[in-house]
C-alpha cells in the first residue's frame, strides 16, 4: 500500500490502518489484541485520524520511539509496551535516548524528567538553575530557594471570607478549598495567596481571577451558602454563567470566547469559530464539519451512511434515529422532545424550534426564541447582539447572517429577479403578480427551496424569456407530475394564469388515452360514444358548470374501465356487443376474471338504449337501505370525545363533527369555502344545502376558529384563500383522500358513521327538510327516509285526510236543522 492510499485510509478507516500498521511491526500479539490497545488510546473520530496519518506518514515510530511525532503516538507506544509488545519500542527521550515509561513534552519532542526542567535565574539567590517553584508573584525559583509560606491556608482564607461574611463556617470554606484543587497544595497555596492581595475577586470581580480554581471555589461557596460571596458575570455578555475561557487578561464565558474566534469558513462562507482547519490551515466550520462526505457513517439503528448526531457504546446514531429528551418547553409548556436554545439556554421543543410566527414586539415573522405561545418573541427582540444579528448590507434588517452575502429575504428577490427579467432587466408584465407573490412569501426560505427543487426554476426561466408561452397547454407539454401541478397552481393563484377545471382535463386526457389504446376499431367507436356522449356529457350537466370533485372523475373511470374489460373479453371470444347473447353475458358473469360487474351492467343498460345490442338483460341494483346495522351510541360518543379533546387540530375536529353530525362526506366537507360560514345577530350558521343550519355552541366556536385560523400557502405572499380546508397547492382545497386520512386517523369510519347520521336525520326530518338541509338529492333523501320507516309523505297524507275529516263533520253539522251559522 502507497502512502497515498494510507493517508486516504486514514481518514475512512483509521482503526483499521492503526491495527495493521503494528501487526507488521509487532508479530507476537494477535490482531484483535492490538485492535483493543489501538481503540482504548485512539478515542474520536478526529484523534484517531490524526494518530493514523501521523503512523502512515513515519510507521518507522513503532520501531525507533524516536520524536517528533504527536502526542497520541507516544500514548499508543506505552500502552502497546504495557500490552507485552515486544517489537514495539517505547518513547525515548529526544535529548538522551533514555526509555519512558511516562511523556513529557516539548512542542512535538518527548522528554525525560531530567531533560525537560526549565532553567531560568531564580528570584531568591540569582543563581541560574532549574525552575522548581515559583513564587506568589509567579517569579521562578530553585529547589533550594522555595518560597515557605508557614501560615494554615486555611487560617488565611477563612480571615479572608470572615471580612466579607462574618460568621462564616471555617469547615465549609476548608471543605471548599479542598474541593477547588484536590491533590495540588502548591496549587492551593497560590490560590490564597491571590484571593489574599485581591479579596475583590469574591464579591463580584471573579473574572479577574489568575487562577481557574478561584472560580471553582467562589462556586463551591455560593453553593454552601456563605453570603457575601458573588458569583461573577461574563465581563462580556454580563450573563452569570461558568466563566473559564483566559481572554485579554479576563475569564470569559464559552460563547463570548467563540465569538472572539469567528473566521469565515473557507467553504460555505459562514462566520464562525473554525471546528477545525483543513491542510492549508484554512478554517472550517463545525456544520462543514459534520457534513463533510468523509465524516459521515453507517448509523446503527437504520444502516444508512448519515452525519453522525451521537455517539453510543454500540455505535454511530443519526440525526432521524436519535432520540431527543423529553423537555419541558419554556415557550409552549409542553413536555415533549426538544433540546436546549444556544441563545436563552432554555429547553425548546421541536415545534417551537421549527415554528415562525409574528414577534408581538416588533412584528416580523421570524423564528420563535422566547415569550409564550400567545404572545412569542424573536431571536433578535430575545438577544440584540449585534455580534449575533449583523445588518443584512442590502435591506438593513438585523438577521442572524451565516454568509457575509444578504439575507434571506434579499436573496429569494435577487434570485426571483434573475429568472423573470428580461433582457432590458425588467419583469415582464404579465409575471409582474407572480413576482411579487413569491418575493412577499412570509417564508423565504420555503419559497427558496421550492425555487431550487426539480424543474421550478427551469419552467419559470422559459415563461419569463418567453421559450414557453404562458398557456395550460404549454404547461400540458411538460412530464406529468406533482411538481408540475404545483406550478400550476401557483400560476392561478397568482391570476398568471387563468382557472380551469383540472380534474376535467386530466379525466379527458384519461378517456382519449384508454380509448385510443384499444385493439379494435368498432370498439374504439363504441367507448368513444359512451365516454364523450355519454358519461362526460351527464357529468357536466351534473357538475352545473362547478369543477368536478376526485369522486365523481374515479367513478367515471370506472365505468370506462368496466366496458373495456367487457369488450376485451368479447374480442377474446370472437364476439361483438351486436352478436353477444344472454348466455354469453351470463356466461361472463360467472367467470374468474370478471371486473366491476356493476359498472358494467351500466354499459350494458347503455348499448342496448342505443341499440349497439339486443336480446340482453342486465337489470341495476336497486339500494334497500344499509347493510350494516346502524350504532347511534358509538356515533355520540365519537362526538363526544372530539369536543373534549384539546390535542386535535381545529380543522380535523371541525371535518369530524360535520361526518357525525351533518352525515357530510369527505369531499363535501373539503370543498366548503369561508362563504358558507354566517354570523349574524350572535347565531353562526352553516350552509350545507339550500337552507342554512343553526351550529350548537362548540360547533360554531370551531366553525369561527377555523375561518380565522386558516393559513395561506408557505410559497405565496399572505392571501384570503376562499376554502374553509385549504390543500397544499396554492388556491386549492385540500383533496378528497388526503380529508378522509385525516378522518380515518380520528378513528371514524366514514361510510359506517355517514350512514348512521343520515339514516338518524331521516326519521326525524322531512326528505324535502332534509334534502335542502343538508344539500343531498331528493331521490336520496327519499330513499334513506323509507329505509328508516320514517316515510314523512304517509305522515302528511294523514294529516290532510284529518283535515278532510274535520271539514266535512263542520260541513255536516252545519247542514242540520235548527244549527246556525256563526
Amino acid at each position: 500500500m502507497t502512502t497515498a492510499d494510507s493517508l486516504d485510509r486514514a481518514v475512512v478507516d483509521p482503526i483499521g490502518l492503526i491495527t495493521d500498521l503494528v501487526a507488521d511491526v509487532e508479530k507476537e500479539l494477535g490482531s484483535e489484541a492490538i485492535r483493543a490497545v489501538v481503540t482504548a488510546v485512539a478515542g474520536g473520530r478526529a484523534k484517531s485520524r490524526r494518530l493514523a496519518k501521523a503512523l502512515a506518514t513515519r510507521p518507522g515510530v513503532l520501531a525507533d520511539g524516536r520524536s517528533p511525532a504527536p502526542r497520541s503516538v507516544g500514548d499508543l507506544l506505552i500502552a502497546l509496551r504495557r500490552a507485552s509488545a515486544s517489537a514495539i519500542s517505547p518513547p525515548v527521550c529526544a535529548d538522551c535516548a533514555k526509555s519512558l515509561r511516562s511523556l513529557q513534552r516539548q512542542g512535538q519532542d518527548w522528554y525525560c524528567s531530567v531533560c525537560i526542567k526549565e532553567t531560568s535565574e531564580c528570584a531568591a539567590c540569582g543563581n541560574t538553575r532549574r525552575v522548581t517553584f515559583r513564587d506568589r508573584k509567579g517569579l521562578p525559583r530553585c529547589s533550594m530557594c522555595p518560597d515557605h509560606d508557614d501560615r494554615d491556608p486555611v487560617t488565611v482564607i477563612h480571615a479572608v471570607i470572615t471580612a466579607i461574611a462574618p460568621g462564616s463556617d471555617r469547615d465549609v470554606v476548608a471543605e471548599a478549598l479542598r474541593r477547588s484543587a484536590p491533590h495540588r497544595p502548591h496549587y492551593r497555596q497560590r490560590v490564597v495567596w491571590a484571593l489574599e492581595d485581591n479579596p475583590r475577586l469574591l464579591t463580584g470581580e471573579g473574572y479577574l481571577a489568575p487562577h481557574r480554581a478561584i472560580l471553582r471555589f467562589i462556586e463551591l461557596l455560593h453553593e454552601a451558602g456563605v453570603t457575601g460571596i458573588v458569583r461573577p458575570p461574563c465581563p462580556r455578555c454580563h450573563r452569570v454563567v461558568r466563566i473559564d475561557k483566559p481572554l485579554e487578561g479576563q475569564r470569559v464565558c464559552r460563547n463570548c470566547i467563540a465569538k472572539s474566534r469567528i473566521e469565515e469558513c473557507v467553504r460555505c462562507g459562514a462566520r464562525r469559530e473554525p471546528a477545525i482547519r483543513d491542510v492549508q490551515g484554512r478554517p472550517l466550520c463545525p456544520n462543514c464539519l459534520v457534513t463533510d462526505p468523509a465524516n459521515v457513517e453507517v448509523c446503527i439503528s437504520c444502516g444508512k451512511r448519515r452525519r453522525v448526531q451521537n455517539r453510543t457504546p454500540d455505535g454511530p446514531l443519526c440525526p432521524n434515529c436519535c432520540p431527543l429528551p423529553v423537555l419541558v418547553c419554556s415557550i409552549c409548556g409542553r413536555a415533549a422532545p426538544g433540546t436546549h436554545s444556544r441563545l436563552t439556554g432554555l429547553p425548546r421543543c421541536g415545534g417551537c424550534d421549527r415554528r415562525q410566527a409574528h414577534c408581538t414586539a416588533c412584528g416580523r415573522l421570524r423564528g420563535i426564541h422566547s415569550g409564550t405561545a400567545e404572545a412569542p418573541v424573536c431571536g433578535p427582540c430575545t438577544a440584540p447582539d449585534a455580534e449575533l444579528w449583523r445588518p443584512c448590507p442590502t435591506c438593513g434588517e438585523a438577521e442572524r447572517l451565516q454568509a457575509s452575502g444578504p439575507c434571506p429575504r434579499c436573496t429569494l428577490k435577487q434570485r426571483l429577479h434573475e429568472l423573470f427579467a428580461d433582457d432590458s432587466g425588467a419583469i415582464p408584465p404579465k409575471l409582474q403578480a407572480l413576482h411579487d407573490a413569491l418575493a412577499g412569501a412570509e417564508r423565504s426560505g420555503t419559497a427558496m427551496r421550492w425555487l431550487s427543487g426539480g424543474i421550478v426554476s427551469t419552467v419559470l426561466s422559459d415563461l419569463g424569456s418567453g421559450r414557453r408561452s404562458l398557456t395550460h397547454e404549454a404547461l400540458d407539454e411538460l412530464p406529468e407530475g406533482k411538481v408540475v401541478e404545483h406550478i400550476r397552481s401557483v400560476l392561478v393563484a397568482t391570476g398568471t394564469l387563468p382557472q380551469r377545471d383540472e380534474q376535467m382535463v386530466r379525466l379527458e386526457r384519461h378517456v382519449n388515452d384508454l380509448v385510443t389504446s384499444h385493439a379494435t376499431a368498432e370498439g374504439r367507436k363504441i367507448l368513444h360514444r359512451y365516454a364523450t356522449w355519454h358519461l362526460l356529457r351527464r357529468l357536466r350537466r351534473r357538475s352545473r358548470g362547478k369543477d368536478i370533485t376526485h369522486t365523481q372523475l374515479t367513478v367515471v373511470r370506472q365505468h370506462l374501465r368496466a366496458a373495456v374489460h367487457f369488450l376485451d373479453w368479447l374480442e377474446n371470444q370472437n364476439l361483438s356487443l351486436a352478436t353477444c347473447r344472454q348466455t354469453d353475458l351470463e356466461r361472463w358473469m360467472t367467470s374468474d376474471d370478471v371486473r366491476h360487474r356493476r359498472e358494467a351492467g351500466h354499459f350494458v343498460r347503455w348499448a342496448l338504449a342505443q341499440k349497439i345490442t339486443r336480446d340482453l338483460s342486465f337489470p341495476a341494483v336497486r339500494w334497500n337501505g344499509p347493510s350494516q346495522p346502524m350504532d347511534d351510541e358509538a356515533r355520540w360518543a365519537t362526538a363526544r370525545r372530539l369536543l373534549h379533546d384539546d390535542t386535535i387540530r381545529t380543522e380535523d375536529l371541525l371535518a369530524g363533527l360535520l361526518l357525525l353530525l351533518y352525515a357530510q362526506w369527505p369531499a363535501a366537507i373539503s370543498r366548503l369555502t369561508v362563504d358558507h360560514i354566517e354570523e349574524t345577530d350572535g347565531a353562526v350558521r352553516i350552509r350545507l344545502g339550500d337552507v342554512p343550519v343553526d351550529l350548537p355552541g362548540p360547533v360554531a366556536e370551531l366553525a369561527l376558529q377555523q375561518v380565522a385560523a386558516r393559513r395561506s400557502h408557505a410559497v405565496l405572499a399572505r392571501t384570503q384563500s376562499p376554502w374553509l380546508f385549504p390543500g397544499g397547492q396554492p388556491g386549492r382545497p385540500i383533496s378528497v383522500w388526503a380529508m378522509g386520512e385525516r378522518l380515518r386517523k380520528l378513528g371514524i369510519r366514514l361510510a359506517e358513521t355517514r350512514s348512521t347520521a343520515l339514516f338518524q336525520l331521516a326519521t326525524e326530518l322531512p326528505a324535502a327538510v332534509l334534502a335542502r338541509t343538508l344539500g343531498i338529492d331528493i331521490t336520496v333523501a327519499v330513499k334513506w327516509q323509507r329505509a328508516a320507516a320514517g316515510d314523512w309523505g304517509a305522515y302528511a297524507a294523514e294529516i290532510s285526510r284529518r283535515a278532510s275529516r274535520h271539514n266535512h263533520e263542520i260541513e255536516s253539522a252545519n247542514r242540520r236543522p235548527g244549527t246556525r251559522n256563526d
